[in-house]
């Protein structure tokens, strides 16, 4: 199992967030409403809510999330239709919930839910005439056949937040200091005859040449 960030903490905080959401996290401690987490990407050590950790199990079942976080994270533009989590019901103890995002022509794309219920020898269904052993068997299942869902189940939601875009580098700008044309020496103005290096010469290689060939033309 994984711990995943569900948000960005401390939220609206940028780059400069403790945690971004999409990280993987290794809880160190338990209390209360607050956890405290290690950041396997960044390092960092700090204090969250624990609203802002799921457990997560084979890519798709999320323990402590929300119907309507489940709704938030599967909108977010990393998703597409087709893609799904399955997470403990909040209103049924032992049971869980499938949430799957689809798209139509007229609208646009939405969450539907579907509860998962247990029967009393611990097997699964959506509909009763289907039944599994397990989450990963339904799944499998209805990933190759889509009968009774909104559409085939394509692939686990992904949490991934947008990193913020890093600026491109700067080119390195070299001034050099204005030429004073009454003090330069002709020799140097001749690419052939600068004894200087290019980075200490007053002239640069590029205008050398240009003198040099226009001398050439007009000889």
């Amino acid at each position: 199992s994984t711990f995943l960030a569900l948000c960005d903490f401390p939220s609206g905080a940028g780059s400069t967030a403790a945690l971004r959401m999409g990280e993987q996290l290794r809880v160190l401690s338990e209390d209360g409403e607050w956890w405290l987490v290690h950041s396997q990407v960044s390092g960092k050590e700090c204090q969250v809510p624990s609203s802002c950790v799921a457990k997560v199990r084979h890519r798709w079942l999320y323990e402590g999330v929300s119907r309507q976080k489940a709704e938030e994270l599967l909108l977010r533009p990393g998703n597409r239709s087709g893609s799904f989590l399955i997470r403990e019901s909040q209103t049924r103890r032992g049971c869980f919930s499938l949430s799957v995002r689809h798209s139509t022509r007229s609208s646009w794309d939405s969450v539907t839910h579907y509860r998962i219920h247990r029967l009393e020898n611990g097997w699964l269904y959506i509909s009763p005439r289907l039944t599994f052993p397990s989450l990963r068997d339904l799944v499998e299942h209805y990933s190759e056949f889509g009968e009774g869902l909104c559409c085939t189940l394509r692939e686990p939601c992904s949490v991934e937040g947008a990193r913020v875009a890093t600026a491109p580098a700067l080119p390195t700008v070299v001034k050099k200091p204005p030429l004073s044309w009454d003090k330069i020496d002709s020799s140097m103005l001749l690419s052939e005859a600068a004894s200087l290096p290019e980075e200490d010469s007053p002239i640069s290689l590029g205008l050398r040449e240009a003198i040099s060939s226009y001398l050439l033309l007009t000889d």
